[in-house]
């Protein structure tokens, strides 16, 4: 199992650690109910440095990205990063991905922890034009700083104006009096923040620096547990749970980054399915009676028959409520359409609604 190069830290700080994606990584230090109330309210730091990092770099390296992505990387700037995602010849979805536009001809692709090395042999599988391609995963560590209060949190470690930086876009710049790091306004938790990459040589020193830059406004170590309750009230998919090599981008909701204005892997029979229709939807649910709702329960109507499965589900600690992602079929996809989850063989009640949960 692979260690991050804070795996120690957060051993000393008395995280419960798991095994994640080949990773030794921190699931919670003080609880997640708690964690996620920090992020939610104040500001929490994720170590999250078992995400892979790919620099493309040279004159065909958009032609690349277009080619294996399904957003329109030709939109992207200097300083810009998109949502995409690697479709498969199948209909599937290899991993989804965020695209970082370095200059016009480099880019940084990051991609999934669990699939990093099927990632890789996918890209390289296209790479028929010289586009070269390095793997930096190993030699990268990845911060998420989340909350409310992150910009404030960490405004004086940097000259970056962060308060002013747009929602996905990035600056390279000295952050904790460290050259070459990439702030980046992103994150997996809709309560904004940045996402701070630099080399694992300066991790120790730039989470010490955070922490003591953040201590008047309440930062926390924050673990795997609540970044997964905190991605899922937003409603946002997880590869493996919501997504996977089987669901189409398009029966995912992800037809918002799938551009048919350009050819990329299997576009053309993905934009036959967009015009024949889908024939299930992943759609967001609460609860309604009692019971939490967990990956692959069946989903089943007022008879019983199964018309779709739990893909993602938990108790929400900003609700109070019972909340999941699931799969069904089109004609009960519409938000308001009561459906029944089946619990130890008990149906209960649950209704579709519009993700976000948390607005």
């Amino acid at each position: 199992m692979k260690n991050t190069a804070l795996s120690n830290v957060h051993i000393s700080l008395g995280a419960k650690m798991v095994p994640f994606a080949g990773y030794n990584m921190p699931v919670q230090y003080a609880g997640i109910n708690a964690e996620h109330e920090t992020v939610r309210k104040a500001v929490g730091v994720f170590d999250v440095s078992h995400m892979g990092e790919f620099i493309l770099k040279g004159d065909n390296a958009l032609a690349l990205i277009q080619r294996v992505t399904s957003n329109d990387a030709s939109k992207l700037y200097d300083g810009k990063v998109q949502y995409s995602c690697l479709p498969n010849e199948d209909g599937g979805i290899v991993d989804d991905l965020l695209v970082y536009r370095i200059d016009e001809k480099t880019y940084m692709l990051v991609v999934n922890a669990s699939n990093i090395e099927k990632d890789w042999n996918w890209i390289a599988k296209y790479n028929t034009d010289g586009v070269d391609m390095k793997d930096i995963s190993d030699r990268t560590s990845l911060l998420a700083v989340q909350g409310p209060k992150a910009a404030d949190a960490l405004q004086s470690l940097t000259d970056i104006d962060l308060a002013s930086m747009e929602y996905y876009t990035f600056k390279k710049g000295t952050f904790a009096g460290v050259d070459n790091v990439i702030v980046s306004a992103t994150g997996y938790t809709g309560a904004g923040g940045f996402e701070i990459y630099f080399d694992n040589a300066n991790a120790e020193q730039i989470w010490d620096a955070i922490f003591k830059a953040g201590e008047p406004f309440g930062i926390k170590p924050i673990g795997l547990g609540a970044r997964d309750t905190l991605r899922l009230e937003m409603g946002f998919c997880l590869y493996g749970n919501d997504i996977d090599d089987k669901t189409s981008p398009l029966e995912a909701g992800l037809g918002w980054v799938t551009k048919f204005s350009k050819e990329f892997t299997n576009s053309e029979a993905l934009q036959q399915q967009k015009q024949a229709g889908v024939q299930q939807k992943l759609v967001g649910f609460e609860m309604i009676d009692r019971g939490i709702p967990r990956h692959d329960y069946p989903i089943v109507d007022a008879e019983g028959n199964t018309i779709g499965r739990v893909t993602s589900g938990t108790q929400s600690p900003s609700l109070q409520k019972a909340i999941g992602l699931g799969y069904v079929k089109n004609e009960f996809a519409k938000e308001g359409s009561e459906i029944f989850i089946s619990i130890r063989d008990t149906k209960v009640k649950a209704k579709v609604v519009k993700p976000p949960f948390y607005k």
